[in-house]
């Protein structure tokens, strides 16, 4: 009996363990740098990467973090006008969610930036901003 509530009392120790921060702590002045792909353009893939964002900024706090979601390919739909998720994205862009849309995308598909969210940057290239942002220290999330 000893025992078995020794094992229950060390694999409960372990459930509840919080997140430990690595050096600096996430902070104002210290923020956690997040930059999440969107290239899937089903509704389920969309709503995983906006709750995914909306999970770690609940998180961290919306001041210790900074958060990018880059929409190419298939996922640009995420940030078009008149979508499902819009409400999620602008409530996400209230909270200083920053909303990039790649270019050649929009070429291939013929789609215009009148056709974009307000307030969705474009970049030429979605995946060479994913690049550049991870050089520069931000964290590649791929939900």
């Amino acid at each position: 009996m000893k025992n078995i509530l020794l094992i229950l009392m060390l694999i409960l120790g372990h459930v509840v363990a919080d997140t430990e921060f690595a050096d600096p702590k996430p902070s104002i002045d210290h923020p956690r740098k997040f930059v999440f792909p969107i290239s899937e353009g089903t509704d389920e893939a969309i709503n995983h990467v906006l709750n995914s964002a909306n999970n770690v900024m609940k998180f961290y706090g919306p001041e210790k973090c900074e958060v990018c979601i880059v929409a190419y390919s298939k996922g640009i739909k995420a940030v078009m006008k008149n979508r499902s998720f819009s409400k999620r994205v602008k409530s996400l862009m209230t909270y200083d969610v920053e909303f990039i849309a790649c270019r050649n995308t929009m070429h291939t598909l013929k789609i215009k930036k009148e056709n974009l969210l307000d307030g969705v940057d474009i970049v030429t290239a979605g995946i060479v901003e994913l690049i550049e942002r991870q050089l520069r220290d931000w964290i590649y999330i791929r939900p």
